[in-house]
């Protein structure tokens, strides 16, 4: 199993790392979220920079950047832009999405950046964040079910193939069996085909128990809240890691 480290974060092994995604619509927001994040301790934080409201403004966003980066280092840097299809805040051609990813991995001021599985470029941009040795978070998300176990298999072993450095999926559990077979999924794809850590939830309180066992199931990272949610059913990261340091130690 490949590790991937950070300065001193090394994702797939001990407890699942817990990580805190940044959602203010502009940079006042944004500094008074991150003093409330890092009281919280988290492993990684996130910034979902689809939020921000000036996300089409690619001076503003590689500003912001440069001070979200020195106010939050050493943590490790998750730049992410959820398109709207997988649940994301705006909706941008598919040519500014390439052009946003590429430019922020150039400035050097990320550790890790989000691409989304079916991304119209999503062999330009792994090549570029590799260019810049950037980690690749390749991403899926399904708001409307959960897929079958052999479908959640396949695309977590496609973003294998297509070179990222930790593949996630999340879905949408409509019964509490759908997060038994999101579960039975990632204990599959983690004992037979991972190399590398793997990130996989079930979203909403339905689903939240998969934010929790991961430890036991394979996954290697959880989102937990900051200061409000960015996705369905992510409890408070305080809690989180509290619970997570618990399943651990018994």
């Amino acid at each position: 199993m490949k590790i991937v480290s950070i300065r001193d974060i090394h994702i797939g092994e001990g407890i699942p790392k817990v990580i805190v995604p940044l959602i203010g619509k502009n940079l006042d927001e944004l500094l008074a979220e991150m003093k409330i994040i890092k009281q919280a301790g988290p492993d990684i934080v996130e910034w979902r920079v689809d939020v921000l409201e000036e996300v089409e403004n690619l001076e503003i966003v590689k500003k912001t950047l440069s001070t979200i980066r020195k106010t939050l280092f050493p943590i490790p840097l998750l730049f992410t832009f959820r398109s709207s299809r997988e649940g994301g805040n705006k909706e941008i051609e598919d040519t500014y999405y390439t052009k946003l990813l590429k430019e922020v991995i150039q400035t050097k001021e990320i550790d890790l950046v989000d691409v989304e599985l079916f991304s119209s470029d999503v062999i330009e941009i792994v090549a570029t964040a590799k260019t810049y040795n950037v980690f690749v978070v390749m991403s899926n998300h399904d708001f409307e079910k959960t897929p079958v176990k052999e479908e959640i298999i396949w695309r977590l072993r496609r973003m294998q193939e297509l070179g990222a450095h930790i593949p996630k999926i999340a879905v949408m559990p409509k019964l509490p069996t759908d997060v038994l077979t999101l579960l039975d999924a990632t204990y599959t794809m983690h004992s037979l085909y991972a190399d590398r850590p793997i990130i996989t939830m079930s979203m909403t309180s339905t689903g939240v128990i998969s934010r929790l066992v991961g430890e036991v199931f394979g996954s290697a990272a959880t989102f937990g809240a900051g200061m409000e949610a960015s996705a369905p059913g992510q409890i408070p990261a305080s809690n989180l890691k509290e619970i997570l340091e618990v399943l651990h130690n018994n």
